[in-house]
């Protein structure tokens, strides 16, 4: 693969829940550390003082205008490094490297940043004609349009996923979050920032999950069984071949965005996956570790089942996701990046070992990358 980008570096803050540890940063302070923190382990992994040429980050409820641009001069990149602003809601984060990734391979082999950053902390009210909202609309009028929670209530609903299910569930994701934290797995991805060293909700929810109410009456999601809405940032610097140098990296193989009913969309990250998988030209019985955004344990089940794997495959998100680990909408897609770069290439496996990252999107699409080892 002489001529592919390559992710040589991936970084990430601590995920906070809204309202707790980082609840007074702005998005340019929680994206700024870790930009800084990617381009630094690029610069000691390549040899070499890299010249980006361009920050793209995925953003979902930020203040609008170009985050991304605010964010590489709050890093201190320079006046003359640009920025590009990703929105494609919980994909934005793995849409903003593709995008960076995609630039490369186009022609411009200068090096880049990317991934994304959520404040839901200090996000701002919007409102229509004076009424707030939460979020604009997915789809046009006359189209389903469910609130996420509702949406993974009703793929549970649809998929005859039980409650029990779920609850196990989400309790294995804290379970095996807990015990990456403990024997230091997160430690070389993160940033630590304003006292923050560690995701702040691991383990939280697990001792509740079997006394907790469903969120709709007769339903089976629970606040246990849903993420936490969540504030963090995750970076990563894509070089080209001829920057590498001795660095080991990974190169994305395949890649897919797609779309899916919008009454179900927690389903999207399934045919993208397997889109990704048919790009890359691999089954997915060859992939050795796989990140899906867990939205919700239903919708996790939703895909997993989809996809053709068990509940309990040891390959889906081993150190946990994001029930355990928190869900900042616009960074979780690079977050699911900066997990496979630890576990693949941090913990020294070979090249040409597979991964896989995906996210479903509300709205009903989906979005996922293959990546390979290179060493």
């Amino acid at each position: 693969m002489p001529d592919e980008p390559v992710i040589v570096a991936a970084r990430r803050t601590p995920i906070g829940t809204r309202s707790r540890v980082f609840a007074e940063l702005r998005a340019e302070e929680l994206a700024g550390p870790v930009i800084r923190a990617a381009l630094a382990d690029a610069g000691s992994a390549t040899g070499s003082t890299l010249a980006v040429a361009d920050v793209v980050l995925g953003n979902c409820m930020g203040p609008g205008g170009n985050l991304a641009r605010v964010a590489a001069l709050a890093a201190g990149l320079g006046v003359t490094v640009p920025g590009a602003t990703v929105d494609r809601q919980c994909g934005s984060g793995l849409a903003a490297v593709l995008d960076a990734v995609s630039a490369i391979r186009a022609g411009d082999d200068r090096p880049r940043i990317a991934g994304g950053v959520e404040s839901a902390s200090t996000a701002p009210t919007r409102s229509a004609d004076g009424v707030p909202y939460d979020r604009a609309p997915f789809t046009p009028a006359g189209w389903p349009d469910p609130d996420m929670a509702q949406a993974a209530e009703d793929l549970a609903r649809a998929d005859a996923i039980t409650r029990e299910r779920q609850d196990a569930h989400a309790a294995r994701s804290h379970r095996r979050a807990g015990a990456a934290r403990d024997a230091g797995r997160f430690d070389a991805e993160l940033v630590p920032l304003r006292g923050a060293v560690a995701d702040d909700s691991i383990g939280v929810a697990e001792p509740l999950l079997a006394r907790l109410r469903p969120l709709f009456p007769g339903g089976t999601v629970t606040a246990g069984t849903a993420t936490r809405i969540s504030d963090g940032a995750a970076a990563v610097a894509v070089v080209p071949h001829r920057l590498r140098g001795r660095a080991a990296g990974l190169v994305v193989r395949g890649h897919a965005v797609v779309g899916c009913d919008p009454a179900l969309p927690g389903t999207g990250a399934a045919p993208a996956v397997l889109a990704a998988l048919a790009s890359a030209g691999v089954e997915l019985g060859e992939v050795a570790a796989v990140e899906i955004v867990e939205a919700f344990a239903s919708q996790s089940l939703g895909v997993l089942g989809r996809i053709g794997l068990e509940d309990d495959d040891p390959r889906v998100c081993a150190d946990g996701g994001a029930l355990a680990l928190g869900h900042p909408w616009g960074a979780s897609g690079a977050v699911g990046i900066v997990r496979l770069f630890s576990r693949l290439v941090r913990a020294g496996a070979p090249a040409g070992t597979l991964g896989v990252a995906g996210a479903s999107v509300g709205g009903g699409m989906g979005i996922a990358a293959v990546v390979e080892v290179l060493r």
